[in-house]
């Protein structure tokens, strides 16, 4: 008897469970971020590249070059927890979810499960896996229909039974359906609008709201600009789409040269050049708006100069992306909080000439807080953190030179152990990007994790110096006297003025040793 095939659960569905399980992992955790990785790899058909070496080097930042999966259990490790966390939340709050995720062990494929089925390689009553060798009555395997099965978790349902003829009727109404709003797509009319101009993305399409507000993006919104390529996901899981809402001016590629201050150097791969703007259309509400600049011909040194207006207020003038960075090939990035769009519906960016031509890497367009910019907390990591609070902390970035140390150590007295247990070391610089208009806390981590210990030292052995945008916060400063060693010492500083340039530009400075630093919280002091 034939077996027919109906289609129970899609790609569509598996996509919103992953989303709804890595909200409750905390986006942009270290889980989340796995679970992000393994699932693209999934639904792209490229589950067969799951491996240590992909994860440790993709998700964790592991060298691609040094990796050694005998010497480093960070796949493993983190895949066991992730195991294990979507086995508290499918007991626990998402036990009424229609769909399941799992991940068996030895696997770093996610499977997707009916609710109340079993998921390959589970354990039957009867103690033998239901997938394995030995199941009774067990059918050969399929390596096709398994491999469907894998991507789109399909169901078979006998067209022999009374429930199969009514619903294989209710698929045949339903084929006929999306063969007809298929067409109805396909010949509507095409925007002119070319990709090297700004097309609209299919990430893009798929973040739009539905309904009469199909055309007002939802933020984030995250764009490229100059890029029509596939989007890209930074070391926080956040996706980047090509670029899009653009007129005018032209894409360019960015020459392949080392890029300091930032962990993400995809972003500036590309840049707009020449007279542009950007009509970004938005759902009423305050937005934080970030941009993103660096030098597009490091061996041009010429005087050039152009303007930002953002809803046609002039937001930068005269403004020179080297003088604002403080030299070449150093990202720069401007942040302007209480953005909201126009009476239009839109967000109007627009760049113009001045001494020359403007330029731009990438646009980020956030939800914000009104009258004050979002919180700034960044740990020494390769990967974001939440702690206790639900806080997120981003990974190590806006730094320039110093020494980074992912050893980590076993830290005393703290809710959050693990945002102490590395740090960055040396002599180095932190440029924070902050709104121009604001007084800001900074709030700063310290742990002594190398004197003290089996390595011998004690006071005086690290001495170092911390200044704020030439205020010197911290002199003579020795963790070690304040704190011992493995104890973590937090430093609080009010009032800070950023620079002209929209920068809290934090330096430490060695005296005695090298200087150190575990994490760092920035907080608008506005009311």
């Amino acid at each position: 008897m034939t077996e027919q095939i109906t289609l129970v659960s899609t790609t569509q569905d598996e996509r919103a469970e992953l989303d709804a399980v890595r909200d409750a992992l905390g986006r942009s955790s270290r889980l989340a971020q796995l679970l992000c990785f393994i699932g693209e790899k999934h639904f792209a058909g490229e589950g067969d590249q799951l491996n240590e070496y992909a994860i440790a080097t993709e998700v964790f930042g592991r060298s691609k070059t040094t990796f050694d999966a005998s010497q480093d259990a960070i796949a493993r490790v983190e895949a066991h927890r992730l195991r294990r966390r979507l086995k508290d939340f499918y007991e626990g709050p998402g036990r009424d979810h229609a769909l399941h995720i799992s991940l068996p062990a030895g696997s770093y494929v996610p499977v997707f499960t009916r609710a109340g089925s079993e998921p390959p390689g589970s354990i039957s009553p009867g103690g033998i896996s239901a997938a394995g060798k030995g199941a009774p009555d067990a059918p050969a395997a399929d390596s096709s229909k398994s491999a469907a099965h894998d991507r789109t978790g399909w169901r078979f349902l006998s067209a022999s039974r009374p429930e199969g003829k009514w619903m294989l009727a209710g698929l045949a109404l339903l084929l006929i359906a999306t063969a007809w709003i298929t067409t109805a797509i396909l010949h509507r009319p095409r925007s002119s609008t070319t990709a090297a101009s700004g097309s609209r993305t299919v990430a893009g399409a798929l973040n739009a709201p539905q309904g009469d507000a199909a055309t007002a993006a939802q933020a984030p919104i995250r764009l490229l600009a100059g890029d029509s390529g596939p989007p890209q996901t930074d070391s926080e899981g956040q996706v980047w789409s090509a670029d899009e809402y653009v007129h005018g001016g032209g894409p360019w590629r960015r020459p392949d040269t080392a890029i300091a201050r930032t962990n993400n150097p995809f972003l500036f791969q590309y840049w707009r050049a020449g007279d542009s703007s950007y009509d970004i259309p938005l759902q009423p509400g305050v937005y934080e708006l970030h941009l993103y600049f660096i030098t597009s011909d490091p061996s041009n040194n010429s005087y050039r100069t152009f303007s930002v207006r953002i809803n046609g207020n002039l937001v930068l003038t005269g403004f020179d992306i080297n003088s604002d960075a403080m030299g070449e090939n150093i990202a720069d990035e401007r942040v302007f909080r209480d953005v909201s769009p126009a009476s239009d519906g839109k967000l109007h960016i627009s760049l113009a000439s001045e001494g020359g031509a403007p330029q731009i890497n990438a646009i980020e367009v956030v939800p914000g807080t009104p009258h004050k910019q979002l919180p700034i907390r960044i740990v020494t990591q390769r990967a974001s953190y939440t702690d206790h609070n639900g806080q997120l902390w981003h990974s190590d970035n806006y730094y320039m030179n110093g020494h980074f140390s992912d050893q980590p150590h076993e830290i005393d007295g703290a809710r959050d152990p693990e945002l102490f247990s590395t740090e960055r070391y040396g002599h180095f610089s932190y440029a924070i990007p902050v709104d121009t208009r604001d007084r800001y806390t900074l709030i700063l981590h310290f742990v002594e994790l190398y004197f003290g210990g089996q390595n011998g030292g004690g006071i005086g052995s690290r001495v170092f110096r911390v200044m704020c945008n030439g205020e010197t916060l911290l002199d003579d400063f020795d963790i070690y006297k304040e704190a011992g060693s493995f104890h973590p010492l937090t430093k609080t500083f009010y009032h800070l003025k950023p620079s002209a340039q929209g920068k809290l530009n934090i330096t430490f400075e060695p005296i005695q040793n090298n200087a150190t630093v575990s994490g760092i919280e920035v907080v608008d002091e506005s009311q």
